[in-house]
């Protein structure tokens, strides 16, 4: 399994927003994609970081989603090992517009909360990687609400690509 890192750094989370897809994942058919770890942090100043500002954000991984979001950008996953080939699943940050369901069925593989102040670094055991293959579209971890004053959060995301 070859192993990438998708990232997003320095993002402002608005007010203005409702639902965003921090990261979003499409695998090709034939290399199935596995989620092996992801950190979310409040990445602002010194000041929203103090407990009268935190936030306990709800947080999904959804598989199976039709159609891409849209509104945020489409970064190069990074190989951990530098002599990798690349990567031949798409990703996407940030997304203000949220993918949706098609036609078929989209599965929840994990709701959780994403504490502002100290953020989330969540990596998986084997028997816990999260997998997506080209039959199931797409996979997101997606930021399930509001934030009640805007945050500046970086992310990044550990994916393997099966052969």
């Amino acid at each position: 399994m070859r192993v990438y890192t998708v990232i997003f750094n320095k993002v402002t989370i608005t007010t203005a927003g409702t639902d965003q897809d921090l990261f979003m994942f499409a695998p090709v058919a034939n290399k199935p994609i596995v989620l092996l770890a992801a950190e979310i942090y409040n990445a602002g100043i010194a000041a929203d970081a103090g407990d009268a500002q935190e936030e306990f954000l709800p947080i999904t991984i959804i598989r199976g989603l039709a159609t891409v979001g849209s509104g945020g950008t489409a970064p190069t996953p990074q190989a951990i090992c530098e002599n990798d080939t690349a990567a031949s699943f798409t990703a996407r940050v940030n997304d203000t517009t949220i993918a949706v369901v098609g036609a078929g069925t989209t599965e929840i593989l994990y709701a959780g909360c994403l504490p502002t102040r100290p953020g989330i670094d969540k990596p998986l055991t084997e028997q816990q990687w999260l997998r997506c293959t080209a039959a199931k579209t797409r996979m997101v971890i997606r930021l399930d609400g509001t934030v009640t004053d805007d945050i500046v959060m970086s992310g990044t995301a550990w994916v393997g690509e099966e052969n």
